[in-house]
């Protein structure tokens, strides 16, 4: 059964309409305070489903990722972090590799979150996997340079490019057998040893090279790139800043690598924001998504957050909210953009990484035509208390029409079904179909 839309504000004079009527007679009441409420409308254009995006993971495998997530974590009453050599202690890392039974490390933790990630969105996204920096293999007791440790993703022949999109690729089989691969790849980067993490981090000309990996149209499907990244952006030896300069940021844990003008970090110490915001923005320009992940303490403090705060902005991925609720403890949402005030994901373990892989996952997967979520801020008071419109026709909840669906508490909403739903599925660029849900909450 359907109607054409009622206003609120109709609905709200029919109730006053019943105190005029009630005549001239003179009553005594308690004064009550005023009821707040607020109204929550969400309009979507429903096109049905379309084609399985395009997604480049492109993966920060500098030599910070060897560090300990929790260098302080004791086992068996000792610090399993610490490592002893000729009376001295240190912390285990790139060049002294962790246990990581014991003493679990950045990339490990990020090796144990993709997993699950790969192995349940990898039937609906187009995977493929690019890792930087990208120095080159040396022959056995030499060493990379620094000009080579800060060598970025930049051709088919560097090694960077694990697994390239698998363009021919469409079905949920198919794809879900090469995000497999994808994974068998990724976990297969040792933490230690030949092939380890290491180096610096060249974020905004692996990017750019991650770009031009992603050549379809995005007309036809999503083109997303998601950069992980534990460290900040440096590397560039172009960079405008100098150590000498007030305006350089030393990423290097010893800052007069950055302040000594023959020292190969002069340049490529410094922080290296503008042009990684600079990267991200172009590859916006092209329809190409960024969606930025932050793991490990550098990116949760300092300069961390101003950086990946402004490269996911400009990504076109920041996190979104209605309330400060929708962006978890700590942070607040910024009503007046509609993002929360930390726009990228951040994450300091395995636990927070794979909670953060999730939200991108079903961010990134096909529509689903037959669902408009809710966020929690957004639920009405009563069931009672939302009114749904297709088309602009009032449309009553019903096992033919739809329901309200919070069989999970963290994505609650409007669930379509029986000739409603054939409606949505059947949709088309050309013969859309506008749906708006209403909710009234009392605050």
């Amino acid at each position: 059964m359907r109607a054409k839309s009622t206003p609120l504000s109709a609905l709200l004079a029919g109730t006053l309409g019943l105190a005029v009527m009630a005549g001239c007679q003179t009553y005594d009441f308690e004064p009550v305070d005023p009821l707040a409420i607020a109204q929550t409308t969400v309009e979507s254009v429903i096109t049905a489903r379309k084609s399985k995006p395009d997604v480049m993971l492109l993966v920060d495998i500098s030599g910070s990722m060897t560090k300990p997530v929790n260098a302080n974590v004791v086992v068996g009453g000792a610090r399993a972090c610490d490592l002893t050599q000729d009376g001295y202690v240190f912390t285990c890392g790139e060049d002294y590799p962790c246990d990581t039974s014991k003493c679990p490390t950045r990339w490990s933790e990020l090796q144990s979150a993709m997993g699950p990630f790969l192995g349940e969105s990898g039937k609906l996204v187009r995977f493929g996997l690019t890792t930087y920096p990208a120095p080159p293999v040396l022959a056995p007791g030499q060493s990379p340079t620094v000009a080579q440790q800060c060598a970025p993703a930049a051709n088919l022949e560097d090694g960077s490019v694990r697994a390239q999109i698998p363009v021919s690729l469409d079905s949920d089989d198919e794809l879900q057998a090469y995000a497999n691969e994808v994974n068998a790849k990724l976990q297969a980067i040792p933490n230690g040893g030949d092939g380890r993490p290491r180096g610096g981090t060249p974020t905004a000309a692996s990017l750019q090279f991650a770009g031009s990996l992603l050549t379809a149209d995005p007309e036809e499907r999503d083109q997303i790139i998601i950069l992980l990244t534990d460290g900040l952006p440096n590397c560039n030896d172009n960079n405008a800043n100098t150590g000498a300069s007030a305006e350089c940021r030393c990423t290097l844990e010893e800052p007069t690598q950055c302040t000594t003008s023959q020292s190969p970090y002069f340049k490529r110490g410094c922080l290296d924001k503008d042009a990684s915001v600079v990267a991200v923005s172009a590859l916006k320009a092209r329809k190409i998504s960024t969606i930025i992940i932050g793991f490990g303490a550098e990116t949760s403090a300092g300069d961390g957050p101003s950086v990946l705060n402004e490269m996911a902005r400009a990504g076109g991925y920041a996190r979104t909210c209605n309330a400060s609720i929708d962006c978890g403890a700590g942070d607040t949402c910024d009503f007046d953009t509609g993002t929360c005030n930390r726009a990228f994901y951040q994450a300091g373990n395995r636990e927070e990484l794979a909670s953060a892989l999730k939200k991108i996952s079903e961010a990134i997967q096909p529509g689903k035509p037959c669902f408009t979520e809710l966020l929690p801020s957004q639920l009405p008071s009563d069931e009672k208390l939302i009114v749904v419109y297709i088309n602009g026709e009032r449309t009553l909840a019903g096992p033919d029409t739809w329901s309200l669906d919070q069989s999970d508490p963290e994505h609650p909403g409007v669930r379509f079904t029986g000739s409603a739903c054939a409606k949505l599925e059947a949709s088309r660029p050309e013969d859309p179909v506008n749906v708006e849900v209403r909710a009234i909450r009392q605050l």
